[in-house]
């Protein structure tokens, strides 16, 4: 089992070169941003169409196959064992609905006579069901409908828009794009810099703890233990022995990591600065701009819930 290529999450992708690489990581981060705030107060319309649009932009920046396929797999599966969990889930409104039209239709035609309305718009009316399945057991409402779309796409959503971001930008340009973003910060002396070095390390010790994970899984599978003639009790205590192992190993890692700075003269990331990237606009960032705020204004005009 090779986490690292099965479960690249967080990883960045450093061949091929895509379009998606030669973008701006400010713009880039500014499309993060705005998948992960229109969001809110949307309808389902645009939920749906974020999840559309993250799926259309992998295919069209030509990410290998073998990097997206089975993390968006997974992610859909979830999304849509989400979906159906919460579509057939009771509503919350702990209200019985009653339908507002009479069973009958004779009465409801002799109403719209009596309010001269004609007899097909007083039918058409009935098409209105607050429960839109109901076999058995097994009920679906509006409501839950719609909170199982809310669910299901705000994970996907989240949760992909962030590995897309982090699989075509490296943590170098990431921290760099933050930290020019931070810059208006400083007038209120917050650590920028300190704060760029932490996330920079924080990205770079990703891959590590997966690979501890992975060794120490293989580790595990290598020794044939039978874990019927352990019991439950016993198998707790070997993962609790595996979990203090990997606790030990990254804090050994993190321990190099520090040692290595300091062995460099790397001492304050104010005196001992390395200027990852020059981060300069260009036709494409511009262009891309552009285009997000082509995003935003369809958001204010069919995505905004009523």
């Amino acid at each position: 089992m090779d986490l690292l290529r099965s479960l690249p999450l967080g990883l960045y992708l450093e061949q091929p070169q895509t379009w998606l690489h030669k973008i701006d990581p400010r713009v880039k981060f500014a499309w993060l941003m705005s998948f992960l705030t229109s969001y809110v107060l949307a309808n389902n319309l645009w939920r749906v169409l974020l999840v559309v649009l993250l799926i259309i932009a992998t295919l069209i920046a030509r990410i290998p196959r073998r990097v997206w396929q089975q993390q968006m797999g997974w992610l859909l599966m979830l999304s849509f064992f989400v979906l159906a969990i919460g579509a057939i889930s009771p509503d919350g409104m702990g209200v019985d609905y009653q339908p507002r039209l009479p069973a009958n239709e004779q009465i409801l035609t002799q109403q719209a006579f009596s309010k001269n309305i004609v007899p097909e718009q007083a039918s058409n009316n009935k098409k209105y069901n607050y429960v839109l399945l109901q076999k058995g057991p097994v009920k679906v409402t509006r409501r839950s409908l719609d909170l199982a779309v809310r669910l299901s796409t705000i994970i996907f959503t989240v949760i992909y828009s962030t590995n897309l971001y982090l699989l075509t930008t490296a943590p170098e340009e990431i921290t760099s794009g933050i930290e020019s973003l931070m810059q208006p910060l400083r007038r209120f002396k917050l650590p920028v810099t300190e704060i760029a070095l932490t996330l920079t390390l924080s990205l770079r010790f990703i891959p590590l703890v997966l690979e501890e994970v992975q060794n120490l899984f293989r580790s595990v599978m290598t020794r044939a233990i039978n874990w019927k003639k352990l019991g439950l009790k016993g198998g707790f205590k070997v993962w609790m022995t595996v979990a203090e192992r990997l606790l030990e190993n990254l804090l050994l890692r993190a321990d190099q990591m520090a040692n290595a700075m300091m062995v460099r003269g790397f001492t304050s990331p104010n005196e001992h600065r390395v200027q990852w990237h020059d981060l300069r606009f260009k036709g494409r960032d511009w262009l891309a701009i552009a285009t997000l705020i082509v995003f935003w204004g369809i958001r204010l005009a069919i995505g905004t819930q009523v």
